[in-house]
């Protein structure tokens, strides 16, 4: 198992850790790096690529003279591939290019990652992001004290918006979270730097190894009874009896 120095910002030595072996001592995978790297560069392009074929460029649709008897070659439009101006036949179209990746590739090619930058002595576990302000020029001094030549991968775990803040205006400088690492960023930059907490959650994450939580079997609670119904009320004895007026002879105006 790998035992790394953990420094400060200051670059002094502060205590050791120990790295997962199947994690940054595995066995480096060159396929596996070359079929991530190529799987994310896809990814990012936007396929708006677009030209315009005989039914969209502009002219007119009229025929430019008769069929037989000018000598000329015949043609029917303006529009023509074969003239100027004219449309593109078999041009680009817009596309998407991602495409999907097995989650068990991605995962071999972030620990062969990871293996070759330790091997190669350019991955420093560092004990904490921690800056006073968000100003770049602390981050600069910082880095430099980390031997930081040409790009480095800043790697911390949880929300840290001075490090946020201060990183994202220094050129060849990447922050990323570990649950969002890629392979490709890993090889693109020059020097990894892992925090301590970030360093840890890779060692659990990328582990193949590492046991599936098991889930306690939960108790069926039975359903609660239902409440009895009310009684109904009862009904009146009787209901009282309505009593019509009769109703008086009708009189015919007029003598008798």
């Amino acid at each position: 198992m790998p035992v790394v120095d953990v420094v400060n910002l200051d670059g002094k030595k502060v205590g050791q850790v120990e790295l997962a072996e199947t994690v940054f001592g595995a066995k480096v995978n060159p396929h596996l790096l070359h079929e991530a790297s190529r799987w994310y560069l896809r990814g990012l392009r936007a396929g708006t690529h677009k030209t315009k074929d005989k039914s969209e460029v502009s002219g007119a649709g009229r025929k430019l003279w008769r069929q037989k008897g000018t000598g000329r070659a015949r043609v029917g439009s303006i529009r023509s591939p074969l003239w100027r101006h004219g449309g593109t036949v078999h041009g680009p179209e817009p596309r998407d290019y991602r495409y999907a990746l097995p989650k068990k590739m991605l995962l071999g090619a972030l620990r062969s990652a990871l293996s070759a930058k330790l091997a190669e002595q350019k991955l420093t576990v560092v004990e904490g992001w921690t800056l006073e302000s968000h100003k770049t020029h602390n981050l600069v001094s910082a880095l430099a004290k980390l031997n930081r030549t040409r790009s480095a991968l800043l790697v911390s775990h949880g929300e840290n918006r001075n490090l946020e803040l201060a990183s994202r205006n220094i050129e060849g400088v990447k922050l990323a979270a570990p649950n969002m690492l890629q392979p490709y960023d890993v090889l693109k930059h020059d020097l990894v730097l892992l925090s301590k907490d970030a360093a840890a959650r890779l060692n659990h994450s990328l582990d193949p190894e590492k046991k599936p939580v098991v889930v306690p079997d939960v108790a069926t609670i039975a359903p609660a009874a239902k409440p009895a119904k009310k009684e109904a009320r009862p009904k009146a004895a009787a209901r009282k009896l309505t009593t019509k007026k009769a109703a008086k002879p009708k009189t015919k105006k007029g003598k008798e």
